[in-house]
């Protein structure tokens, strides 16, 4: 799957992974009218809402990128409806034949990751049949508990041509209170990237790791020593534009390829309607508004490569 997001990386040549993320708040009133008339003002009306905009803007952005990054919190909140809502969005982007990374952050013990690797990226055997269950391409992986919490992950990604992004560097303003700390002479996000090379090394593609690694936009300096330290990992780099990230900041999370790093955008482009700078979009055209944003940012980002 790492040789299929690289190739479909260069075919866009859009670096670019559009975190599917949303928040009632970021729904059109009239999406929201709408499912509500049709199932109330309930989970399911809900749940039909985010499905409902979330269409809107794979549509209008998918020849334009190479992956999406639906984060399950976002769908979890809606319950049972929204868990459905998720797999829908999945099984959508998937037509559309886009890369999705299914961003969970999993990591327990090793039998609980099986079973969340299993049920996210593998397939579970049920008598004489195994199914997909949520089949992602990639998920998000906590390495907190060390490699007891990854290998499973590993495991099924070998079985199933899966791939994962370890937690290494995150973009979170308080990140730094455990992942900043000092031990034996190095910060624990190097002793993390340089666990992620050596996982990495166990399950390679043509030129990088099934095994990614995200790293946060907002920490460039950080990005720039955890890029050095793992040369045939992918990065994914969470934080862009509406955390504060820049592009100018970002060029160094690429190799010399111009290809290593993948960076996400969600609610810059998502609720970008919603945005001073597409104030010219009327919220019933917040997919037009999406698009604008993807082009934007990929011009952003290929200009600060260029300059590199």
């Amino acid at each position: 799957m790492i040789n299929k997001l690289v190739d479909k990386i260069q075919k866009t040549e859009a670096p670019i992974v559009v975190g599917l993320d949303p928040m009632l708040s970021y729904v059109p009133e009239h999406l929201k009218n709408n499912a509500f008339e049709e199932y109330g003002e309930t989970l399911e009306g809900a749940a039909e809402a985010i499905w409902q905009f979330n269409k809107g803007i794979i549509d209008a952005t998918y020849d334009l990128i190479p992956a999406v990054k639906p984060q399950i919190a976002m769908y979890e909140q809606f319950g049972i409806p929204g868990l459905a809502v998720f797999k829908k969005t999945v099984d959508y982007c998937k037509e559309k034949d886009l890369v999705v990374i299914g961003d969970i952050k999993r990591g327990d013990i090793g039998s609980t990751s099986a079973a969340y690797a299993v049920g996210h990226i593998g397939k579970v055997s049920i008598g004489s049949k195994s199914y997909a269950a949520f089949n992602e391409d990639f998920v998000t992986v906590n390495p907190y508990l060390g490699s007891d919490g990854v290998n499973p992950f590993i495991d099924v990604c070998k079985e199933d041509n899966k791939g994962i992004f370890v937690l290494v560097k995150t973009s979170n303003p308080s990140s730094g209170e455990f992942q900043d700390q000092i031990i034996d002479g190095k910060p624990l996000y190097e002793l993390v990237g340089e666990k992620v090379r050596e996982w990495g090394e166990l399950h390679m593609g043509d030129a990088y790791s099934y095994v990614g690694a995200v790293v946060g936009a907002t920490y460039p300096e950080m990005g720039k020593v955890l890029r050095k330290l793992m040369p045939n990992t992918y990065i994914l780099v969470p934080g862009y534009g509406a955390q504060g990230g820049l592009a100018k900041d970002l060029v160094h999370y690429f190799n010399k390829d111009g290809l290593g790093a993948i960076i996400n955008s969600s609610r810059g482009i998502i609720a970008a309607y919603q945005q001073k700078q597409y104030a010219k979009f009327e919220p019933a055209e917040y997919a037009d508004a999406s698009r604008q944003a993807v082009l934007d940012m990929k011009a952003d980002i290929l200009s600060a490569l260029n300059c590199k």
